[in-house]
């Protein structure tokens, strides 16, 4: 009688082989994790970017969340934030020396070094020579998100 199966050795190659891809894929897959989890802050400000620009092309001065119509998205991952009082305007001469961010999103949860509530992914507004706004993007983590510092520059 002829017997079929694996040997355990066969069966150990097997496991060793599964072993080693699993430590290759386990460290990748937290990186992809986290980098998904990061994937909403640029379109939240992209989205306040282009809110923005049409209010002040109407108004010529920075308004408030309520005014340009933005809302602040729903998210278990970011806080966000924004520098102008509710029903606010803003001149952006006076955004320019403030300094402070018109939008603001800091992680509330870890995202590989981004320890929660460490990473701020802001932008800050200041006038543009051509009547407009331009946007100065500070990125919390360039290697999560790496092309947020080019919100609102039209690129």
């Amino acid at each position: 009688m002829k017997k079929q199966g694996f040997t355990l050795i066969e069966l150990m190659v097997v496991v060793v082989i599964i072993g080693i891809l699993a430590a290759v894929a386990v460290p990748k897959l937290f990186g992809m994790i986290a980098k998904s989890k990061a994937s909403e802050v640029g379109p939240a400000a992209g989205t306040y970017v282009k809110l923005q620009d049409a209010y002040i092309s109407e108004s010529n001065n920075a308004g408030a969340w309520n005014l340009i119509g933005y809302k602040k998205p729903a998210s278990t991952n970011f806080e966000y934030t924004g520098s102008i009082a509710d029903d606010g305007t803003v001149s952006l001469a006076a955004a320019d020396a403030s300094k402070e961010a018109v939008w603001k999103g800091v992680n509330t949860v870890g995202m590989n070094d981004c320890t929660p509530n460490n990473c701020t992914w802001q932008l800050d507004i200041a006038a543009d020579a051509g009547n407009g706004a331009k946007y100065k993007a500070t990125n919390g983590d360039a290697s999560l998100t790496p092309t947020f510092d080019k919100i609102g520059q039209g690129e």
